[in-house]
């Protein structure tokens, strides 16, 4: 797979891989063998009654988290539309832990990390009220995703680091070297 650099510095050294049109490995498995290296996957238990529901998205120094600093992790929070397209997002330094708990995501990840063993490999996770699922996302691993259906979405996350905006990476969500196929998958 060729590569075309888009910059070097910090921990991890970042290029775009080309990659065919499609979407990837489709997660449905927290266990998958085609999950990015580093990126890990739980599954979170609702807490359903007559009056509503109850989900707890973290434990410090539990889970998926565990290791996030508590002196320098942030929580936070996206308010999204439906049909609304982030993406393509990636660190050098920050770990992030996604819990959609809203509304569907359709989650896609690609791995951007020169030397990696899954470098240009691509997930994609369709996760949030129906599938409330915790992804953990390494840095150096592009993230992104779209709202489905016709809620919007919440996604609550933490990161391992405060907002650095020297840390910020960017890739257009229709790049066409990812070439990620965001139109709905008619199978």
């Amino acid at each position: 797979m060729a590569t075309k650099a888009t910059a070097v510095s910090g921990a991890v050294g970042i290029a775009v891989p080309h990659c065919e049109k499609g979407i990837g490995a489709v997660i449905t498995s927290p266990e998958s063998k085609h999950l990015i290296a580093g990126v890990r996957v739980a599954p979170l238990t609702l807490w359903p009654d007559d009056r509503g529901h109850f989900l707890e998205v973290q434990r410090f120094g539990q889970g998926l988290a565990a290791a996030f600093p508590a002196a320098s992790t942030q929580v936070s929070a996206a308010v999204n539309y439906p049909g609304t397209i982030k993406a393509f997002h990636f660190h050098r330094h920050q770990t992030d832990c996604w819990t959609p708990v809203a509304g569907m995501l359709q989650v896609a990840l690609v791995d951007l990390r020169e030397g990696s063993a899954t470098f240009g490999a691509r997930n994609t996770f369709y996760v949030g009220a129906l599938r409330p699922w915790q992804i953990l996302i390494p840095p150096g691993v592009g993230h992104g995703y779209k709202v489905l259906g016709a809620e919007p979405a919440l996604l609550v996350y933490l990161t391992d680091r405060l907002y650095d905006p020297s840390d910020e990476g960017r890739i257009a969500y229709d790049d066409a070297h990812i070439h990620y196929d965001w139109e709905t998958q008619h199978k």
